[in-house]
Parts: C-alpha cells; sequence; structure tokens
C-alpha cells in the first residue's frame, strides 16, 4: 500500500481499504412485512415498509429505540470517537456573529460565545460599545432545543419581535419584547411557518404569515396549505389579528409581506412551492380602504423586490434575462412596456441585490464564488454606473450589504474553506472595508489549500469542482475524500468554513464540493438542467466528480465517502444505489427518499417545482426510475451507509430514512458493509439544532468514516 505524504501526518496515518472480513457485521432489528400495494398509473408497486410512517406507533418507537441501539454499539467501538468529539468541541468554541443591521441608532446581531446551544441576540448603542444581551433562548430549555428561529425590530429600534422554534420544528410562534427593558409584552402569534415578520413604520404592530392551526397529532404530518397573510396589532389577541390576504381557490400559494423602508406600501411576496416563479402585489398603507394590487399577475419569471423610490419600485429579475438583471416598475404606469432597466444582465448570474446610500451593492457568482459590484445611481439617470468591484480576500462567499439608501455604511460576512466567517464594515462614502469582528479559531489556515477545477459530466457539460485538503497532498490514491453535493432549488454551493470538514483534513482526509446542476450557481438555465425530467443529470454530475477523483489519482472507490442532506441527502441515495461500487461509504441526512410519497406530508408538495410527482404519469416514470427507496435490489452489494434523521422533522419527514433503512438493510448482502441509521431525538431538519446534538451527530459520522476505512486518529 502506498504511503500519503500528509507533511506530519504521515508517519501516524494508516490507510485499510474497507472493515476487516471477519469483522461481525450488525444485527440489524427485524422490520415486520405489510401488504401495502399501491396502484401508479397501472403500475403495483409494493410499499412493505408503510408502517414506518407513523412515528408516533408503539411498533416504530421500538423500531427506533433498537436501530438507535444497534448503531451506538457500532460507534461506540470506535476508539478514536473520543477523540474526535474532543477536537470538534475545542475547533467549535470560537465566537461566530451574524451580519448586524441598524434600527433607531441602535446595532442588532447575534453571537454564538463558542459552545452556547443557541446563537444569542444582542444589540449596540455604536460600534465600539459593548454588546447588550437583548434575548438568550439558552435560557427557555435545559437540553438547549428551543431557539430564535427569527427576528425583526421596529422602526425605531425600540421593539423586537422574535420567533422561538422547539426541537427543531419549522413551526414557530412569535412574541413581542422591549429592547431598552427587555419587558416581554403579552402579545403571542402562533402556527407561523415559513414566514418571517415586518413591522408597521409607526411600530404599532407587524404583519406576518400563517398556516391554520393543524389538528391534534398532525404538526408533523399534516399537509401545510392555504397560508395567510395577517396584521398583528400591538397588545390585542391574536384571534383579533386583521386578515390581509388570502386565496381560498390557491392552496399552493405562500404569503411574504414586506414593508417598505419609506413605511408606505406593503409588497407581497407571492409563492407557489419552491417555484423560483413568483407574483408580486403591493398595498398603499397611507389609504386605509386601499386593496391589494397585482402588480405582477403572472408566474412568469422571479421577481425580488429591492426598494423602491416613491412609486418606482426597483426588483431583481430573470424575465428575458436568465443571469438576472434590475428592473424599475412605476406603478402609476404598470404596464410592461415602461419597464425601465437600471442595471442590465452580466455575464455572471445576479444572486442579490441592496441600495444603500445610492448605491446597488451587487452580489454575484463567478465559477461559484463572490463578486460584489457597486454601481452608483443618483435618482434621475437611466442607467446605474459601474463604480468598482469590492475587493474581497480571495475565493470565498461574500453576504449581507444591508441598509437604506440614506446609510453611509454597510456590513458584510466574509467566509471561504479555510476562513471563518469574519464580518466587515463597508464605509459606502470612501469603499474602505475595515474588520468588525473577527473569529479566532485554533488551527492555521496556511496549512490548507483550496483549489477548484471543472470536468466533463455525462453528456459534455462542464462542472466545477473545489477540492481542499492539507498543503502538499500527494495525487498518489491513497487519501480518503469526502464528496459533498446538493444540485437542486436553484440553492448554489458556494465555498464555506465547516468545523467537521477542518478535522476530517486534519486527519488526512480531503474534502470535495462540485457544483452540480440544479442548483443556481449559473442562472436559472443551470437550475432548469437538473429538476423533473432533467434531475438524471443532477446524479451524473456528481457521479463524474466521483470518477474524475478517481482518476485523477486523489483517491480510491473503497475509500471515497459522499454526504448531502435534505435534497443533498436524495443525491446520496441515487448515487449509492445507482453506482454502489463506486462508494465506500455513504452518508446520507434527512434525505427525500421515497420519491413516490414526499408530496404527501407537510410542505412535500412544494418540491413539486423541482420533482414533479408521481400523480402525473410521465413524472412517475421518471421519478420511480431513480427513487433511492425503489431502487434498492436485494444481494447488491451497497457501501457501508449511515443514514442520519431527525424524529421531529417536520419538513423532510423521517419516515423518508426510516423506509430507506430497513429496506436497505434487508437488501444489504450478510458479508457486505454496515448499514446503519442514527435517530436523534428533540430535532428536526437542522435548523436550531443545540450545539451539544451537532457535535455529537458530527462526531458519529467522523467516527464512522474512521471505522469503515480503517482510520487512526494522527494525534495532536
Amino acid at each position: 500500500m502506498k504511503t500519503a505524504s500528509f507533511a506530519t501526518l504521515a508517519a501516524t496515518f494508516l490507510l485499510s481499504v474497507s472493515m476487516s472480513a471477519e469483522e461481525p457485521k450488525p444485527a440489524y432489528p427485524p422490520a415486520r412485512h405489510d401488504a401495502q400495494v399501491d396502484d401508479y398509473h397501472g403500475e403495483k408497486i409494493a410499499d412493505p415498509f408503510r408502517w414506518l410512517e407513523d412515528d408516533n406507533s408503539d411498533e416504530t418507537k421500538a423500531w427506533v429505540v433498537a436501530e438507535n441501539q444497534v448503531t451506538s454499539a457500532f460507534l461506540d467501538a470506535v476508539a478514536e470517537r473520543p477523540k474526535i468529539r474532543e477536537r470538534l468541541t475545542k475547533l467549535w468554541n470560537y465566537e461566530r456573529f451574524s451580519v448586524p443591521f441598524e434600527r433607531g441608532g441602535r446595532y442588532f446581531f447575534t453571537r454564538n460565545s463558542g459552545l452556547q446551544n443557541q446563537r444569542v441576540l444582542y444589540y449596540i448603542d455604536r460600534h465600539e460599545a459593548p454588546p447588550r444581551v437583548l434575548f438568550d433562548p439558552n435560557t427557555l430549555s435545559t437540553d438547549g432545543t428551543v431557539s430564535l428561529a427569527g427576528y425583526a425590530v421596529s422602526d425605531d429600534g425600540e421593539l423586537l419581535a422574535c420567533g422561538l422554534s422547539r426541537a427543531g420544528s419549522d413551526w414557530e410562534d412569535w412574541h413581542v419584547r422591549e429592547v431598552a427593558t427587555g419587558i416581554e409584552r403579552d402579545d403571542l402569534v402562533e402556527w407561523v411557518k415559513f414566514s418571517g415578520a415586518s413591522w408597521a413604520k409607526n411600530g404599532s404592530g407587524f404583519f406576518y404569515s400563517r398556516f391554520d392551526a393543524p389538528r391534534a397529532g398532525e404538526e408533523k404530518k399534516g399537509v401545510n396549505e392555504f397560508q395567510k397573510l395577517y396584521f398583528h396589532k400591538l397588545g390585542t389577541k391574536q384571534v383579533a389579528d386583521t386578515l390581509i390576504y388570502e386565496r381560498s381557490d390557491h392552496a399552493d400559494w405562500g404569503f411574504n409581506g414586506g414593508v417598505s423602508d419609506d413605511g408606505r406600501y406593503l409588497v407581497i411576496h407571492v409563492s407557489k412551492g419552491t417555484d423560483t416563479k413568483n407574483l408580486t402585489f403591493y398595498q398603499d398603507l397611507a389609504d386605509p380602504a386601499a386593496k391589494v394590487v397585482e402588480l405582477i399577475p403572472e408566474f412568469d419569471a422571479a421577481f425580488s423586490f429591492i426598494d423602491n423610490d416613491g412609486p418606482r419600485f426597483f426588483f431583481e429579475t430573470d424575465l428575458d434575462a436568465p443571469r438576472s438583471r434590475v428592473t424599475a416598475i412605476d406603478i402609476r404606469k404598470p404596464e410592461r412596456a415602461n419597464w425601465r432597466e437600471i442595471i442590465p444582465q452580466a455575464a455572471e448570474p445576479l444572486k442579490g441585490v441592496s441600495l444603500v446610500h445610492r448605491q446597488f451593492i451587487c452580489s454575484y457568482l463567478q465559477d461559484a464564488h463572490s463578486l460584489v459590484r457597486i454601481m452608483e445611481w443618483d435618482g434621475k439617470a437611466e442607467r446605474a454606473r459601474f463604480v468598482r468591484n469590492l475587493e474581497l480576500p480571495g475565493l470565498g462567499s461574500a453576504a449581507g450589504f444591508g441598509g437604506r439608501r440614506g446609510d453611509v455604511e454597510t456590513f458584510y460576512s466574509y467566509t471561504s474553506f479555510t476562513v471563518p466567517g469574519t464580518i466587515y464594515r463597508l464605509d459606502l462614502t470612501t469603499g474602505a472595508s475595515e474588520v468588525f469582528r473577527e473569529p479566532r479559531v485554533d488551527f492555521q489556515p496556511a496549512d490548507y489549500e483550496t483549489k477548484q477545477v471543472f470536468f466533463p459530466s455525462k453528456d459534455g457539460t462542464r462542472i466545477p469542482m473545489y477540492i481542499t485538503p492539507k498543503m502538499g497532498l500527494a495525487l498518489d490514491g491513497t487519501a480518503p475524500v469526502l464528496l459533498y453535493g446538493y444540485g437542486g432549488f436553484n440553492i448554489s454551493l458556494e465555498p464555506t468554513f465547516s468545523v467537521t470538514d477542518l478535522v476530517w483534513m486534519e486527519m488526512g482526509g480531503v474534502f470535495a464540493m462540485p457544483n452540480l446542476r440544479g442548483g443556481g450557481e449559473y442562472g436559472i438555465a443551470w437550475h432548469e438542467a437538473g429538476i423533473k425530467a432533467r434531475k438524471q443529470n443532477v446524479f451524473d454530475d456528481f457521479i463524474a466528480a466521483a470518477e474524475w477523483l478517481v482518476e485523477n489519482s486523489y483517491t480510491t472507490p473503497q475509500k471515497l465517502a459522499i454526504q448531502g442532506g435534505s435534497n443533498g441527502g436524495l443525491l446520496v441515495g441515487a448515487c449509492l444505489t445507482q453506482r454502489p461500487e463506486l462508494f465506500g461509504a455513504a452518508l446520507p441526512a434527512v434525505g427525500v427518499l421515497d420519491m413516490l410519497r414526499f408530496h404527501k406530508f407537510t410542505i412535500g408538495w412544494a418540491w413539486k417545482s423541482d420533482y414533479g410527482s408521481a400523480e402525473n404519469a410521465d413524472d412517475f416514470r421518471t421519478l420511480l426510475a431513480y427513487s433511492p427507496l425503489h431502487r434498492l435490489k436485494p444481494g447488491v452489494r451497497y457501501p457501508a451507509t449511515l443514514i442520519t434523521t431527525g424524529d421531529h422533522d417536520d419538513r423532510v419527514v423521517p419516515a423518508h430514512s426510516f423506509k430507506f433503512a430497513a429496506r436497505l438493510q434487508e437488501c444489504q448482502p450478510p458479508d457486505a458493509p454496515p448499514v446503519l441509521i442514527r435517530i436523534e431525538t428533540n430535532a428536526g431538519h437542522g435548523s436550531g439544532k443545540p450545539m451539544t446534538k451537532i457535535i455529537d451527530e458530527k462526531a458519529d459520522q467522523l467516527a464512522f468514516l474512521v471505522r469503515i476505512f480503517g482510520l487512526m486518529w494522527p494525534g495532536k
């Protein structure tokens, strides 16, 4: 076996092809077979583990306990696991900040001191002032499972509306607190999901969206339809809230209402599931009798409201511009012939725009890393004028840039695979950036390097991929590689700092992340090339990335692990079933794995824009061809697999992972690698998970790879 030259790790890092053949395999809990058979457009499909969809039944609960016991026993035997957890804990013990924003002369941001289970909301009165705690969710539960899911501050900076989530649920209840005193008022708004809050200019209340209260027992499974937009007046009960807008004829429409910075308009973003195309309505708040006006009434493009100059509304849109541009619409003359292009489409996709100090700050993606352009606009010119590119430290991700036209500053974050999120203040009068908050992490960034490569997919499409190893990696095929992907819903994967990936690299591993079709890295065409009937392109891209890593002597299939969560869990499930011989390990997390029934639970119906639905005959055939649950075949040797999910996941319900695990364990030959499932209690899809649970889960995933690949801890 060749020896990898991982600098100081070379002498201590031992790699083996797989677990010892003599090592006993786990004894999986028995899983009963139902006689359930469904008819899909004339084709009979068995669903023997349908009973696992009921996660409240005694039988399912017993199965969960038994599976967790098997997984714990397997991971408890990993001698390196305590060291991995210790190192993760040490590295994660660093300050993390959100991008601040200003209201009423106060600056608001969140901070985690390091190992706090949940982030804490702070405010300061001036840049150099010591921060004051405004809201600490860590005081609300002993296990850290109550999280701050969202917050909004009134225009004068005096009142806070904050949404709380429990056990990782998407359901939120919203409360109101006085900023200066910290006193919580009696206001309570419940059954909020997929919504923020937006204050009226005078602070009299806030706009929000909610669903009707679910029936008892359906909080986690009931289908979320008919969202409604309300106004909550301070000091009143929720039953008295004013209904602003609803559509009883469109169960799949969602509403997000935001008050314009001048306080004059309520701008309503109308979505249909996860489709990027949306409508835009508005209401004139200066007229108590004003009706909601349908400004953009057709679902033919994406429109994102930026700001307004009186009756002129500015939108980022991909209408006739697949990489997006900025358009002005005068609501007094709303016909499309009167629309004006303020910033034309560029070669790079436009991913976000803000208007601060009469400057459009435009965030683009250039081969999946940030490019920020400052465009000046005086309110009179037909088009904004390019001023400069914002200088960034390297190939990374910049985000933030909030503010209002009267502001002279904005804040943004910058991160990369080797740079933890640093917060900068940008002076818009001078163009100078300065560090506002900078975290300190116990590692040496210079010990690592990031490169970007491009490779052809199955159909010849050029796909980018980031690769980050320790400096001096020898390309002799001996390195273990963790290949991470997503590929869906127009979501772009950009460089970002991860403690887990850092520990993996410290152990001599390589982290690789391709930018698959289905994402938004190259605009709407890139996204649409990976949806519905073209979804196989996403899996082909990921498989091609794995093949490239092997062909270019980074690793071998036996030491190649794949990882992804949610839609990325689908990616991992599809690829491990299509090319099981190409991977040594798989880590699907909270995955969409039953593609014939995903639309029947909670918000699953909203994903039809990317997936289609088995209700349609053509979609059914496409879905069945790649559905991970349905592609599993007895006797096929699948890679070692650790499935992770949460028992309170009400977005991708845990039934996906339960059924997939039961079927994969049933199909895996007796002498094949282990198939395990780790089911976290009091946890959801991932958001709001306590730091203790995060560290435990990541330590278990790395320990699993250590045991499967036969790695030894290099020592610190």
